[in-house]
């Protein structure tokens, strides 16, 4: 199957602010948006923020299906220090497999960023298994 393009779809309840986040935060840049949704680029694929009209207000927080967004990225340290910069909680963590920083949207979706180098090995390692 070949794919023309490839995006994630995140709904929240706090709209305005994961946008603010994902715009101002994390520096992604605007494709487009509506009343109740803006399409940022991510990488090679987009994340579309679009409000959640499924939630009608009785449901916990566990109930609601939670996500993780993962970005790869040359320099996790570099990032993880940016968003400490901006007042961001983030969970930077180094591992043999990678380093990743782990962190909040402000609706409580989880969020990380891998280094590239690593992943690109595991892919490469896992193609000659």
């Amino acid at each position: 199957m070949k794919l023309d393009r490839t995006g994630i779809i995140l709904y929240t309840i706090e709209y305005e602010k994961c946008v603010e986040f994902y715009e101002k935060i994390l520096e992604l840049t605007k494709m487009f948006e509506t009343e109740t949704l803006t399409c940022f680029e991510f990488g090679n694929s987009y994340l579309l923020v679009e409000v959640d009209d499924e939630y009608d207000g009785t449901q916990t927080e566990s109930e609601r299906i939670k996500t993780c967004l993962r970005m790869n990225v040359p320099n996790v340290k570099r990032i993880a220090d940016k968003l400490t910069l901006k007042n961001v909680s983030v969970d930077y963590q180094e591992h043999s497999w990678g380093t990743t920083a782990k962190f909040f949207d402000p609706d409580g979706n989880l969020c990380a960023f891998k280094d590239s180098v690593k992943f690109e090995k595991q892919i490469a390692d896992y193609k000659l298994n």
